[in-house]
């Protein structure tokens, strides 16, 4: 069965009009005769939402319960079972009620599509998981119900919902998005403009990097090579000298100028080492365009300008920035130079920009080292002199008599001029010619190849053997400068790959990335297989049209160990690049472990905190239900006595204390199995705004009515808690307190607003607890001093700080003045974060604005 298409409605905010354009798609499918049915979608009371419901077939949903309330949930079995063609689904990234057949609405979007269904959902840009840290930033909310970035990614279509922030807030005060009476704490916390412009540049950017990706598939799966202009990208050449600052200065200012613009900074280094630049300097380089948004890229090309041009092509840059050239006017006569070729051959679609600098015309700067093969130039001119010298100085040599001493040691001078150009043919070549030379025109007999004096055919040995001996010192040097430049060249490269590794930049995917650019491929994949005989299967890749198959069909084959390799594509490699090529591939495994081994242990720390949990759990079992337990025993074995006449007055009160002790036990039990489902993945914190003075008296039914003092003052800032984990933190450190507490000294239980915490205090008048102790009494079967065995095993701060945690409070122990010990409960304040809105759409996480209360159980 084909995989159904899935559509999604992105908005900056709450409000924008998602579910609305969602429903008037769906209407306009209908009209057209599509079978569009609704899976999931909330109107939130929006009467031009709930409008647009009219007409559309609903398809019943699943009712359950928690924590005593029902809930709504889509019926994904209803909905496959009534296979339409298009289903509803709003919310994506809403998190289901416990006993979901899913955790995560995404998931049962998966399933649709699994089954051929197409559906057309609906998500805000703060709920992307990539984007929680920045939404943060700009918010002060980190959201807890997000969606894998890669769903929305695989959309087919994904259509932004936009609307001025001007907009969306005159829409909240004329009440279309939240009741009346929660409009103005929405329009004071989160749909400030500068947020809501924020979030809006943020959505809009994010579709714009979206579309550009379609478009580079677009461009790879067509062959378009020519550059479209969608957007300003502005390449910069880096030689390594100093005025890559300069360039990169003055090509950041230039994407300042166009909406969008973006900057990359591309070194190329001829891959026989011929330029040479700092090190350091390139260091410096990369971290300032970094610095101001850019990004670095190193790639390897024997043509430089022809390296640039393709990689600016590849990348659809619009501009390239070069600095002028630094070489002197003399040295333009062995070519016009890099700029003014990549100026020539780029063409119309690329503006070249030559940027003056300090360094202009003050000489190259960089060493240049020569290349094991000397060049075709050189080679030539070294052929020229080694053959055409020696003819020119014997018919010069002809009409001057300067003796066969001097003769010789001109002739040799060729030898050794054609040895340092050419290397060693050439130079043979010309002390075999000089030697031929010298015996015909210059020994006697003259004009004849015999020499008649036995020291002339020394003289011409020795000649022979000197320039076969410089060109091999000179061949041998070349041959040597060549392995030396390769080696400082896979060197940088090594370098750089071990400064990403410090840099902690191991990410798989940005290292095959690296690998595709510097190699200038056009795609790079880790491949690996469990087994000889097992399929390949693709660990990680980067660029377009990557070897998913078999590492033998790419253009480059790399294995790492038995059961891996890396696999890229574009052209074959010269045997002395594989070398570094192997480093990559090493490293490549290495991220790849390495980020395997990091998901291996996050799933290590959540089994320790669901370990810690449970003894927290178990704590509570043992320390809290102790007491209720006792009350019940005693008021029954009271009313079953024979020995004592109760009155009904008596009776009833022993039955009354029976209730109140079952009551509390089912409360505590309750509060306990949530906790377990807490932390075993299954349900998250009942977080809600109360008042701190609705939870904190329920707290203290378990001890004697005169042992506590409660100042809690009405008028303090509501808290964002879960009143019953709350409210068993503070019984246990109430039960503590009054442990230790000696004779007619009361616990105070006060509770005071700092900036946007409420803090709890539980202050005792009993022995105290050192410094070194304070944070070793909050372990798990910890008891302080010398308690009896029957007051308990030491868990109840256990517990009590474990339920602090999960709510996102604190809990700490601090010196009371005077003596005495005081328990600090530190809690949110709901009125002072935008996350606590009260108002708004169900099924967002409890950081998302307009989360209602009973919702953020989910």
């Amino acid at each position: 069965m084909a995989r159904g298409k899935l559509r999604i409605y992105l908005g900056a905010a709450p409000g924008v009009g998602k579910t609305y354009a969602m429903l008037s798609e769906a209407h306009r499918r209908v009209e057209r005769g599509t079978d569009c049915v609704v899976g999931h979608v909330e109107h939130h009371d929006r009467p031009r939402t709930e409008v647009m419901l009219h007409g559309l077939e609903q398809v019943p949903r699943r009712r359950l319960e928690h924590r005593g309330a029902a809930f709504a949930e889509m019926d994904v079995d209803a909905v496959l079972h009534r296979a339409p063609a298009v289903a509803l689904v709003d919310e994506l990234a809403h998190t289901n009620v416990p006993g979901s057949r899913n955790a995560k609405r995404w998931q049962d979007v998966e399933e649709l599509l699994a089954a051929g269904i197409d559906v057309v959902s609906t998500v805000n840009i703060q709920h992307l998981e990539s984007l929680g840290d920045v939404v943060e930033s700009i918010t002060g909310v980190r959201q807890r119900e997000t969606v894998p970035d890669e769903v929305v990614r695989r959309a087919d279509q994904i259509e932004l919902v936009d609307m001025s922030p001007q907009a969306l807030r005159r829409r909240m005060a004329h009440g279309n998005i939240y009741q009346p009476d929660k409009v103005d704490a929405a329009l004071s916390n989160y749909f400030r403009p500068g947020n809501l412009t924020a979030l809006r540049e943020l959505a809009l950017l994010w579709v714009a990097d979206r579309v550009d990706e379609y478009l580079n598939a677009y461009r790879s799966e067509h062959q378009v090579s020519r550059i479209w202009g969608s957007r300003e990208r502005i390449v910069v050449g880096l030689t390594g000298g100093p005025e890559g600052r300069t360039l990169i200065r003055r090509a950041a200012r230039l994407a300042e100028k166009g909406a969008g613009g973006e900057v990359l900074a591309v070194y190329i280094s001829r891959s026989d080492g011929l330029t040479s630049a700092s090190p350091k300097e390139l260091a410096v380089q990369r971290t300032l365009v970094e610095d101001l948004g850019g990004t670095f890229h190193h790639v390897v090309g024997d043509d430089i300008p022809a390296s640039l041009l393709d990689f600016a092509r590849g990348v659809n840059a619009t501009q390239i920035v070069l600095g002028s050239s630094r070489r002197k006017a003399w040295q333009y006569v062995f070519g016009p130079g890099v700029g003014a070729t990549v100026a020539r051959e780029s063409g119309p679609d690329l503006d070249v920009h030559i940027v003056t600098h300090e360094e202009v015309a003050k000489g190259r700067g960089l060493p240049v080292a020569r290349g094991g093969r000397l060049g075709r130039t050189r080679i030539v001119s070294g052929w020229l002199v080694g053959l055409a010298g020696p003819a020119i100085f014997a018919v010069l040599l002809n009409t001057v008599d300067l003796g066969l001493a001097n003769d010789m040691l001109l002739f040799l001078a060729v030898t050794v001029a054609a040895a340092l150009l050419g290397g060693l043919l050439p130079a043979l070549a010309s002390a075999a010619f000089g030697s031929l030379l010298l015996n015909y025109f210059y020994t006697p007999p003259l004009h004849r190849l015999t020499v008649a004096d036995p020291k002339n055919i020394v003289a011409i040995a020795i000649f022979f053997g000197v320039g076969m001996s410089v060109a091999s010192v000179v061949d041998l040097a070349a041959r040597r400068t060549h392995q030396a430049a390769r080696l400082r060249a896979e060197s940088e490269i090594l370098s750089f790959l071990a400064g990403n590794v410090l840099r902690g930049e191991t990410g798989l995917d940005e290292l095959l990335e690296r690998v595709r650019e510097t190699f200038a491929m056009e795609s790079a994949a880790l491949l690996e297989r469990a087994g000889d005989v097992e399929p390949w299967t693709c660990a990680g890749r980067a660029g377009f049209g990557p070897p998913l198959g078999r590492p033998e069909d790419a253009d480059v084959d790399m294995p790492v160990g038995d059961h891996m390799a890396l696999a890229l594509t574009g052209r074959v490699l010269p045997a002395e690049d594989r070398r570094v090529l192997a480093a990559f591939a090493a490293q490549a495994a290495v991220a790849l472990d390495r980020r395997r081994l990091q998901e291996e242990a996050d799933q290590a720390k959540e089994l320790a905190e669901g370990n810690r949990i449970r003894t927290a759990l178990l704590a509570a079992v043992s320390h809290d239900l102790r007491t209720p337990l006792a009350g019940i025993k005693a008021a029954v074995s009271s009313l079953r006595s024979e020995d004592v006449a109760w009155s009904e007055e008596d009776r009833a009160e022993l039955l009354e204390g029976i209730e109140e002790g079952a009551d509390r036990l089912d409360h505590l039990v309750g509060n306990l199995l949530d906790m377990s489902r807490l932390h075993t993945g299954t349900v998250t914190p009942l977080i809600r705004e109360i008042d701190v003075d609705e939870v904190v008296p329920m707290a203290l039914f378990g001890v004697p009515e005169d042992s506590v003092e409660l100042d809690v003052p009405e008028t303090l800032p509501m808290v964002a808690v879960d009143p019953g984990l709350l409210e068993r933190s503070v019984a246990n450190l109430v039960e503590n307190a009054v442990k230790y507490s000696p004779a007619r000294h009361r616990v105070l239980v006060s509770a005071s607003a700092l900036v946007d915490r409420v803090e709890v205090r539980v202050v005792d008048r009993g022995p105290g607890v050192p410094d070194e102790a304070k944070d070793r009494i909050f372990e798990p079967f910890q008891r302080y001093g010398d308690a009896p065995r029957g007051a308990g095993v030491g868990l109840g701060l256990a517990v009590a700080r474990g339920f602090a945690e999960a709510m996102g409070g604190s809990l700490n122990a601090e010196d009371t003045p005077g003596g005495g010990l005081t328990m600090v409960l530190s809690l949110r304040a709901a009125g002072t974060r935008p996350e606590h809105l009260p108002a708004g759409e169900p099924g967002t996480s409890a950081g998302e604005p307009g989360t209602e209360p009973e919702r953020q159980a989910s």
